[in-house]
């Protein structure tokens, strides 16, 4: 009975899990520390490294891969975090290139972008070599992006650790690994742990990872896997002999492989060389350590971690301790909830004025469609007794997210989340579906016309029901009916740029809706 409920159960999994690559912001809000951080994350993809980048990181995340369909179980979970100075991401080689790697072997990976030195100039890469020749990695702003980034390392473990219900993760089985810089965020953890953020082992690969950053070896030590190249040319080998030297001292389980050839950011790129086979040897050390040991039989702590997963598909459990205390205090006139996806979900990192200067609640959530958005409306809307709530879904219906949905079924369930704001006494503001030429993660769908399909239902809706309807798609679509570059940096997400646009039209939006 077992074996078909779990079998049942994986079938579920894999019709609702979220198959584009979700995005999570890594704070609720601005990041401590960086709260005036107001810069936007960009991207490189022609540059002298010949590998895409990221920098200006102001709002950490985590970036999902779910396991291959066909991979074994492993209830495993890595966290990567790619190196780059501390000035940008090496987003592919150190990231989601070794992140599919891991998929195919059962591993959910959560790739990390954390916080940078911010950069002035379009050319982080030289940025980052004037500071590597000027060994000037000791100057306030460096240390300060060192510390935020270690503290986002943490943070990332205990949000992984918190949510391992909706991933089907065994919470001892949640390691971090880290390149370079990343290397720095990785080996960090292994120190200074709290019973939260405690990683349950640790891979730091050519990692800048410095005696002084080095503290007392804990008794209860994850255990450790090293790599790096001999050739290294900022000479960091010796930093992962030390660290090995320190858990071997302590008796703590470590495995160290250095190679001759390799150099510094050999990462997953092909060299025709030991060094293209690293990884391999990472997989077989989380399988000597028994890691990764496929759970082939149900036991009692997968059958319940699947049963909590399903029982939250629309992740309730993501705003519950902020909707409790919202509720516990004094209520604040004219309240408004906005509700949404990633586009909501990262409008409060992306421009924290906007929610903090005006009774706003953010209750976005990233890859969510329009089903799950309807069974958490009571939870995240009804129950704070708002005045009027802004609705904004629908795309990732499109994306099919989580399977194909008609657009009549869309534009239902956005009815559906309408007619029970009405009848709890809350404005409802509907507003349209954002422009998308394309999605990066689901690419030859042809959104462009779907949404202005659906678009026009809840538009005529509107009108013949005197519903306001905030139409942001005629404000920011281009020629094609996506996002221009300008606006958005992927097609789908708006920049700060794009949220200014948006903000007066909602704004204009909600109080007409509070004056009906």
């Amino acid at each position: 009975m077992k074996k078909v409920y779990l079998s049942l159960a994986l079938l579920l999994f894999y019709i609702f899990s979220i198959h584009a690559q979700t995005v999570i912001p890594l704070y609720n809000g601005a990041a401590p520390g960086s709260e005036n951080w107001n810069w936007d994350e960009a991207r490189q993809d022609s540059n002298m490294f010949k590998t895409p980048i990221i920098y200006n990181v102001s709002h950490p995340s985590l970036t999902v891969y779910l396991p291959d369909s066909g991979a074994p179980k492993t209830n495993t979970a890595v966290i990567i975090a790619p190196g780059g100075g501390f000035h940008l991401l090496s987003i592919n080689s150190e990231g989601v290139d070794v992140a599919k790697w891991l998929n195919k072997k059962g591993i959910t990976c959560f790739v990390l972008k954390y916080r940078l030195v911010h950069s002035k100039t379009n050319n982080p890469i030289q940025d980052m070599t004037d500071m590597i020749n000027k060994r000037n990695e000791n100057d306030e702003e460096t240390k300060s992006a060192i510390r935020m980034a270690i503290a986002d390392g943490r943070e990332a473990i205990s949000y992984v650790r918190k949510h391992t219900s909706e991933y089907d993760i065994d919470a001892g089985k949640i390691g971090i690994m880290g390149f370079s810089a990343g290397g720095t965020v990785a080996a960090a953890s292994a120190f200074n742990y709290t019973a939260d953020n405690k990683p349950d082992f640790v891979a730091p690969v050519y990692a800048f990872f410095p005696d002084s950053l080095q503290t007392t070896v804990a008794n209860d030590a994850p255990p450790l896997f090293l790599t790096a190249a001999s050739d290294d040319q900022l000479n960091l080998t010796p930093h992962s002999i030390s660290l090995y030297n320190k858990w071997l001292a302590s008796k703590h389980p470590a495995e160290l492989h250095l190679y001759v050839k390799g150099g510094h950011g050999f990462g997953m790129r092909k060299q025709d060389i030991p060094t293209d086979t690293w990884i391999e040897r990472f997989g077989d050390w989380l399988s000597a350590m028994d890691i990764t040991e496929s759970a082939l039989s149900p036991n009692t702590q997968q059958v319940a971690g699947m049963q909590g997963m399903l029982k939250d598909w629309p992740n309730i459990k993501r705003y519950d301790e902020a909707n409790q205390q919202l509720k516990a205090m004094p209520p604040v006139k004219g309240r408004v909830v906005f509700m949404g996806n990633s586009i909501t979900d990262g409008w409060i990192n992306t421009d924290p004025d906007f929610f903090s200067q005006n009774p706003y609640i953010d209750r976005g959530i990233s890859g969510q469609t329009t089903p799950q958005m309807l069974v958490r409306f009571r939870e995240d809307v009804i129950a704070l007794k708002p005045a009027a709530v802004v609705i904004l879904a629908g795309i990732n219906d499109i994306a099919q997210n989580t399977g194909y949905i008609r657009p009549e079924e869309t534009f239902g369930n956005i009815v559906s989340m309408v007619e029970l704001a009405k009848a709890n006494n809350i404005k409802p503001v509907i507003c349209s579906i954002m422009p998308a030429y394309d999605f990066p993660w689901r690419p030859g769908l042809q959104p462009a016309e779907k949404v202005v399909a659906i678009n026009k239902m809840l538009k005529d809706y509107a009108d013949k029901n005197h519903i306001v309807y905030v139409d942001y798609f005629s404000a920011m679509a281009d020629e094609r009916k996506g996002l221009p570059a300008n606006l958005s940096k992927d097609g789908v997400h708006p920049t700060l740029a794009g949220y200014k646009i948006m903000e007066p039209l909602v704004q204009k939006g909600i109080a007409e809706a509070l004056k009906k």
